[in-house]
């Protein structure tokens, strides 16, 4: 039997069974073998006395009562015998399973395997043989199966494919890559990862078969990463370095040692002749944008133009207002394009722009319109690129030739999913606050300490500050006992009612209106913003220091990063306060994460470690790749490694010539990273 063979040339696959692994995707005996369980049964066994409650173990005994059978109703009973493990004579408990009454006799030695409950000193019985443990293997695979496939069945075939096949596979791991990491060949490896000897054997198979997928993942995204060069070879910006360093010498602020690596880094793009693919990642408040203005100034002194997409105008207009002052005094012209710039001023200023006399172009989706031209677009930053489709981003960096592009984001990402997610861009990371800047101090309170809350807020209000209120949902649901946006604007409004005056915002009001609320918020007519998760990015107003977030607990770790970000802007001390009655170990865990660091990044870890890779981005668009062995929370250490593995083997002549590495091209190929320039 060959491994290219059709599963339906193996003993015992008939066509029902063909169409069911068909649907798991095994059409071959090589996918069948590469088909590996996600769990396995550990049948070793083990002392009671050492063995935790509630833990499952394996045990060897002697029969000591005759079993005893209570019928519960239809189809259902407890079997119970007493039996004698080392010096424990303890029960062991069968449900639906009275037909072990005529199996077990009084002196015979029988092999339990089940839940231990130390109180009651009882095993309920899931796996049981009569006789001695057999010399079998400790450990039994589980399979994720569909339809009526049994475990036992699908073992049965298992075994046949690799007693047949397992070493006339290829071994796509070069011999000196084994040798450095002591890794097993492939037809060892396969058979322990299916049925181990032990549990090293185990753990060394599963150590082989993650290195290789992340290995081969990583060779994809560098190989994507090498292709996107070659073929938008970009132009190089030949920046005035002196004018550079005059407009960093003016900014009101000195920068951090980390925005200077940061723009070392993209200065250093800017000046090669490939087209920069860079991602900026930073906290909330670490100066993003100053590195963006930075390197549109670099832009403009090579004599090119810049756009700057947000994705919100709240957020438009405070980059065009921040930037505008920066720029000014250097003789920068910039102007603002959303959707609200209409009619005669929208075309004088589309003139303006297509004959260069407009340097800098802030704005949001509106600059993606067809009417909209560049002379010479050199550097495209897109701020929180989360917010925008891959088509709206492709469409603005398609509006110059080959225009240098920089994605910005405050939402911290674990560098394990930066590399896997973002792996053909470059990553650059502002991991320092400025100096000076004050910690929130987050606070977790019981939903009973609402009133006395509200009344520390007052006196934020008193001294002349501002605050948000943040709610998960909209307006009052039936199903949801969650306070909500409109149920708690009702309830300040009536409260602060002739003291100060409160706002409501979420999603549902028209865009016009959002704009308006904000504005009022931002220019201090609001005292109070009562307001969905719709401030999460892009809200700047320096003078608000409270923010009270209900129902805390529904909110993920990231997200209540992001909205703690919102204050803390300003010279004066701010405050978060976390109003959750979580039911949950998860949701009391998160709340005591967010009192005891402001660190987004450290923030994030723990997200990822709490909700798993899909859902830290959402699982539609996460771009985050599924692994059949490989984990990244805990398989951390080995991407890093493949990852610089596969940098210097893409650089290579080796790697693309020689024969021993023509089994990790095939596999790249296939994916078709080289033909598309993505990834399948």
């Amino acid at each position: 039997m060959a491994s290219n063979q059709s599963v339906a040339t193996m003993k015992g696959i008939g066509k029902q069974a063909l169409l069911t692994l068909s649907e798991m995707g095994i059409e071959t005996v090589e996918d069948l073998i590469l088909t590996f369980p996600y769990r396995h049964e550990d049948f070793q066994l083990k002392d009671l006395a050492d063995t935790p409650h509630n833990e499952r173990v394996t045990v060897e005994g002697r029969v000591e009562s005759e079993p005893s059978v209570l019928f519960l109703g239809k189809n259902k009973s407890r079997t119970t015998v007493r039996v004698l493990v080392g010096r424990h004579l303890i029960k062991a408990v069968f449900f639906n399973q009275h037909y072990v009454k005529g199996k077990l006799h009084i002196g015979e030695m029988v092999t339990l395997s089940g839940k231990w409950d130390r109180g009651r000193q009882m095993i309920t019985v899931q796996h049981h043989s009569v006789g001695p443990k057999s010399a079998e293997s400790d450990f039994e695979p589980v399979y994720s199966l569909k339809g009526t496939l049994r475990q036992k069945t699908f073992r049965k075939w298992m075994r046949q494919a690799l007693d047949e096949t397992k070493n006339e596979l290829e071994d796509c791991l070069p011999v000196e890559m084994r040798q450095r990491y002591q890794l097993a060949d492939l037809g060892e490896a396969l058979e322990s990862v299916h049925f181990p000897v032990d549990g090293q054997a185990l753990k060394q198979a599963r150590r082989r078969f993650v290195y290789e997928e992340l290995l081969i993942f990583q060779l994809k995204m560098q190989a994507l990463k090498k292709k996107n060069r070659e073929e938008e070879p970009g132009s190089r910006l030949e920046y005035d370095l002196e004018r550079l360093k005059g407009f960093i010498a003016k900014l009101p602020f000195s920068l951090t040692d980390a925005q200077k690596r940061v723009v070392n880094e993209i200065c250093k793009d800017l000046l090669e002749p490939y087209r920069m693919n860079r991602l900026l990642q930073g906290d909330v408040g670490s100066g993003k944008t100053v590195v963006a203005a930075i390197s549109l100034y670099a832009a403009v002194t090579a004599g090119e133009q810049g756009a700057l997409m947000a994705p919100t105008e709240i957020l438009a207009e405070q980059h065009a207002t921040t930037l505008s002052e920066w720029f000014e005094p250097f003789g920068v012209t910039t102007a603002l394009l959303t959707g609200s710039v209409k009619g005669k001023k929208r075309r004088l200023l589309l003139e303006q722009l297509e004959a260069g006399n407009i340097d800098l172009l802030i704005g949001t989706h509106a600059l993606i319109q067809p009417d909209v031209k560049f002379k010479s677009l050199g550097l495209v930053i897109t701020d929180e690129q989360h917010r925008f489709g891959v088509e709206q981003r492709r469409v603005l960096k398609d509006k110059g030739y080959h225009p240098d592009v920089l994605f910005m984001t405050a939402t911290p990402i674990p560098r394990t999913l930066a590399i896997s997610a973002f792996g053909e861009m470059d990553v650059s990371i502002i991991d320092e606050m400025p100096a000076g800047r004050k910690e929130i101090e987050t606070y977790w309170m019981k939903k009973e300490m609402f009133g006395k809350i509200v009344g520390r807020m007052e006196k934020e209000l008193a001294s002349g500050r501002q605050a948000y209120v943040i709610a998960p949902l909209i307006e009052e649901s039936e199903k949801l006992d969650y306070q909500n946006a409109v149920d708690l604007y009702q309830q300040l409004s009536v409260y602060f009612q002739g003291k100060f005056e409160v706002g409501l915002m979420h999603g549902r009001l028209h865009p016009d209106e959002k704009e308006e609320t904000m504005r009022r918020f931002a220019e201090g007519e609001l005292a109070v913003l009562v307001s969905t998760t719709v401030v999460e990015v892009g809200v700047n107003v320096p003078n608000a220091s409270f923010m009270l977030i209900y129902d805390a607990e529904r909110f993920g770790l990231s997200q209540l990063h992001q909205l703690r970000g919102r204050v803390g802007r300003g010279s004066a001390q701010s405050y978060c306060i976390l109003l959750a009655d979580p039911k949950t170990e998860v949701g009391k865990e998160r709340m005591s994460s967010m009192t005891e660091t402001n660190d987004g990044f450290i923030l994030a870890e723990k997200d990822l470690q709490l909700r798993g890779p899909g859902d830290f981005f959402g699982r539609k668009q996460s771009g985050v790749p599924e692994f059949k062995m490989a984990d990244l929370i805990h398989d951390y250490r080995v991407l890093e490694t493949a990852r610089a593995d596969a940098e210097k083997l893409i650089a290579s002549d080796f790697f693309w010539q020689s024969e021993q590495t023509a089994c990790l091209r095939s596999r790249i190929e296939q994916s078709g990273a080289l033909s598309t320039g993505r990834l399948d």
